[in-house]
């Protein structure tokens, strides 16, 4: 209870960029679904190299911090690899066929 009541502003941080992602991701139209994918790309590029980083100031013995650490570096690693591969077949869809 203690570590809620410590971070509440977080949470509630967190639970408001939630609902605005949501908003903004369902109002996409799908012609603009690949310009953004590439744009998600770079951002998560940008948040895993500042996870990595953050992965470095862990104390060696906090081994709490540091599984979810690696768990949210391996997930950004599968959200970034798994967001290139998707833009890279649709675009194949628009070149010119040999």
């Amino acid at each position: 209870m203690e570590f809620l009541n410590q971070n509440i502003e977080d949470i509630y941080f967190v639970i408001f960029c939630i609902f605005i992602g949501i908003e903004v991701i369902s109002n996409v139209p799908a012609i603009l679904h690949t310009p953004l994918m590439s744009g998600a790309n770079a951002i998560s590029g940008v948040i895993l190299v500042g996870a990595v980083y953050m992965m470095l100031t862990i104390p060696a013995d906090d081994y709490l911090n540091l599984t979810l650490g690696g768990i949210a570096i391996f997930l950004g690693t599968l959200n970034i690899s798994g967001g290139f591969f998707v833009t890279g077949r649709m675009l194949k869809m628009f070149s010119s066929k040999k």
